[in-house]
C-alpha cells in the first residue's frame, strides 16, 4: 500500500510544482511592457470555413483598427468554406488593402487549415504575420498593442483571447476554464518552455516562419498549426517567444454553445499533443494527466479499499483546487475580470472528468470540426 501512496504524493507535488512555475511565468511576462514597433507593415491573416454569421463582425473589428492603413494588409483566406462567407465578404468589403483568396487545396485532404493559412502567408507581403479567426473580434488598439511586441529578436508573439459572457452558466464555466489555459500557456512561455497558444490570436515573422520550415513537417496531423510553430521556433531558432500581456491585445470569441461542440473542441485541441516536439514535453503534460487520473483512483480506493486514500483523496483535491485557484485569480488580474468563486468551484468539480476524457478520445480518436471529420 505504501507504493500507491509515494507515487501519489509524487504526482501532487510534481503538479504543485508545475503551478508555481506558470504563476513566476505569469509575472514575469505581465512585466513585460515592451512598445517598439508600429512602422513595420504587417499581414493580417484570416481563415475561414462557413462564418456567415461571424464574418460581418470580423470584418467591422478588422478595419476598425487604429494601425496605418497603409502599414497593413487584410487576407481572408476561404478554406472551401460551403455557405455564403465569401459572398457576404465581397460585398461588404470597402477597403483597398483587404483581400479574399481561396484555398487551392481539397477538402478530402488533412491539415486543411495549416494548408490555407499557408498558401496565404506565401502571398503576404508583411515582415509581420499576424493570425485570427473569423469568429472573433478585437478593440481597436489590438494590431497595434499586437505588433509593438516584436522588438528586434522576437520571433513569436502569442496573444490572449477571452470567451465573452452570454448569461448562461455553461458560457461562465468556459470562460473561467478558457482563461487558465491562457494564463496556463503564458506563464510557460514567461518561463521560457512555450507549449500552448491560441492561432486566434498570434504573431510571428514571415522570415522566421520559412526558417523553421512552416507547418511542412506536421502536415500529416490535423490540428496545431499554432502550437508546433511556437515550440518550433523556440527550439530550432535564437529568436525569442513572447507572451502579449495587455488587455489591449485580447481577442474575444464566443463559447460554445453545446456540450457537443464543446467536446469536439477539446478533442481537437487534445489530439495534437502527443506530437509535440520535445519528448520532455509529452512527458510532463502525462504526469499531470496521471495526477487527473490518480485524484479519481484515490477517490474510489478511499471508498471502498482504505480510508487512508480517502484522506489522500481530500489532500490532493483540495490543494487543486486552493493552488488553482491563487494561479487563475493572481494571473487574471490585468487581464481577465475577476474569478467568480461559485463559478469556479463548479468547474473544478468537472474539471477533472472533462480532461480524462477529452485527452483520452484526442489522443486515440477522430473529432468533428465546420462541418469536416477530421482524422486525427
Amino acid at each position: 500500500m505504501i507504493i500507491p501512496i509515494l507515487l501519489f504524493i509524487i504526482l501532487l507535488i510534481n503538479y504543485l510544482v508545475f503551478l508555481i512555475g506558470i504563476l513566476k511565468g505569469i509575472k514575469i511576462v505581465s512585466k513585460d511592457n515592451t512598445s517598439s514597433a508600429g512602422s513595420k507593415f504587417v499581414s493580417v491573416i484570416i481563415p475561414f470555413r462557413n462564418e456567415e454569421k461571424n464574418i460581418l463582425k470580423s470584418l467591422q473589428s478588422i478595419t476598425s483598427q487604429n494601425y496605418d492603413k497603409d502599414k497593413y494588409e487584410i487576407i481572408y483566406v476561404d478554406d472551401n468554406s460551403e455557405d455564403e462567407t465569401a459572398k457576404l465578404l465581397t460585398e461588404n468589403i470597402t477597403s483597398s488593402n483587404i483581400r479574399i483568396v481561396k484555398s487551392p487545396y481539397n477538402a478530402d485532404e488533412r491539415a486543411h487549415k495549416k494548408k490555407a493559412l499557408k498558401f496565404a502567408i506565401e502571398k503576404a507581403r508583411g515582415e509581420i504575420i499576424i493570425t485570427t479567426d473569423a469568429d472573433c473580434t478585437q478593440g481597436e488598439n489590438w494590431l497595434t498593442t499586437m505588433v509593438n511586441s516584436f522588438e528586434n529578436n522576437t520571433g513569436f508573439v502569442s496573444g490572449p483571447v477571452e470567451f465573452l459572457s452570454n448569461g448562461t452558466l455553461f458560457g461562465e464555466l468556459q470562460k473561467i476554464e478558457f482563461s487558465s489555459l491562457i494564463l496556463v500557456g503564458a506563464g510557460l512561455i514567461g518561463i521560457k518552455q512555450p507549449i500552448i497558444c491560441n492561432a486566434a490570436n498570434l504573431g510571428f515573422r514571415k522570415s522566421v516562419f520559412n526558417q523553421v520550415g512552416g507547418y511542412d513537417d506536421n502536415l500529416n496531423i490535423s490540428s496545431g498549426d499554432d502550437e508546433f510553430l511556437m515550440q518550433k521556433i523556440s527550439k530550432d531558432t535564437n529568436f525569442d517567444v513572447k507572451f502579449c500581456f495587455n488587455k489591449s491585445a485580447i481577442t474575444f470569441t464566443e463559447p460554445n454553445r453545446t456540450v457537443e461542440q464543446f467536446y469536439q473542441q477539446r478533442k481537437r485541441w487534445a489530439s495534437k499533443s502527443l506530437y509535440y516536439i520535445k519528448k520532455s514535453t509529452i512527458l510532463k503534460l502525462f504526469l499531470i494527466f496521471l495526477f487527473y487520473v490518480g485524484i479519481v483512483v484515490q477517490l474510489l480506493l478511499g471508498l471502498f479499499y482504505n480510508k487512508i486514500f480517502l484522506i489522500l483523496f481530500i489532500v490532493s483535491y483540495t490543494a487543486k483546487i486552493i493552488s488553482e485557484y491563487f494561479v487563475l485569480n493572481t494571473g487574471a488580474k490585468g487581464l481577465f475580470p475577476k474569478i467568480n468563486i461559485v463559478t469556479f468551484l463548479i468547474a473544478e468539480v468537472l474539471h477533472i472528468p472533462y480532461i480524462i476524457i477529452s485527452a483520452v478520445a484526442g489522443a486515440f480518436g477522430n473529432y468533428k470540426w465546420k462541418g469536416r471529420e477530421i482524422k486525427r
